[in-house]
């Protein structure tokens, strides 16, 4: 198994910057991984993702520079064993609210003695390093509960405390459900950015990193500046909508001022 490259830029203190794959489609996931993302997640929670669409979207992705992630419909022993086997590097998993559903999660994940985690990486482990895949997995993986609920933030520091987990995954939307606010990624409400503060510190204090879910590069960049160190921007089917439209509107207005004239 190669070295995780997104996991040693984390531990470097570099910011990373997160594509997002919701469309299931190895073509749209090979135009994606040339475009520059130290990592790609494909979506099996929210998107249209399945299993078999996700190894396809990792093939194509395969020859690119970039660290494949999943994040898991749940946190449950099948599937977070399944896209490990199938080639992801790293789990994001949502609704971990306390240190038991944490453990629950890094259990899944890891081989013996630390974990619970069968035996079988049927892509992961198949490309004949002289390493063994097993030998180094533990290591590898990247264990990311997401932080969602106000149940999840009263116990950070219990979540962030149990043994193989890498990171917390902020999802605003779900945080603002959770708060009684509107849900909407990029959040500007004084309550929440003292929640991202209190995280963000968090996670520095041991060593760790935050990640957080961004509609735009701009808040993305801010989110940097508030200490986030894992970034995602918007997903496939967003960025394409967004592409779409501004060229659209940019064709209108040129071409009926050329009407005009």
């Amino acid at each position: 198994m190669s070295t995780n490259m997104l996991k040693k830029r984390l531990q470097a203190g570099k910011a990373c910057v997160n594509g997002w794959l919701a469309i299931p489609n190895g073509f749209s996931a090979e135009v994606m991984a040339q475009c520059g993302w130290d990592s790609v997640t494909v979506d099996m929670q929210h998107g249209v993702q399945d299993y078999l669409s996700m190894v396809t979207c990792f093939q194509a992705m395969d020859k690119h520079p970039i660290t494949p992630l999943v994040r898991v419909p749940w946190n449950e022993p099948g599937i977070v064993g399944k896209v490990l086997d199938g080639g992801a590097w790293g789990v994001i998993c949502p609704m971990v609210n306390n240190a038991a559903e944490a453990k629950a999660l890094v259990s899944y994940a890891l081989y013996p003695p630390k974990g619970k985690r069968s035996n079988g990486p049927i892509r992961a482990g198949a490309y004949g390093e002289a390493t063994p895949y097993q030998a180094t997995a533990n290591d590898e993986v990247l264990i990311i509960p997401m932080i969602e609920t106000q149940e999840a933030i009263d116990n950070i520091d219990a979540i962030l405390d149990v043994p193989g987990v890498s990171g917390i995954y902020v999802g605003p939307s779900d945080l603002g459900l959770s708060l009684g606010l509107v849900p909407k990624l990029d959040r500007d409400e004084p309550q929440v950015l003292k929640i991202y503060e209190k995280l963000t510190t968090a996670c520095k204090k041991r060593g760790l990193f935050a990640g957080i879910h961004n509609g735009t590069a701009s808040y993305a960049a801010k989110a940097v500046g508030m200490g986030f160190q894992f970034c995602t921007i918007a997903n496939d089917s967003g960025l394409l909508a967004m592409a779409a439209k501004a060229a659209v509107s940019g064709f209108r207005k040129e071409a009926g001022a050329v009407a005009a004239k």
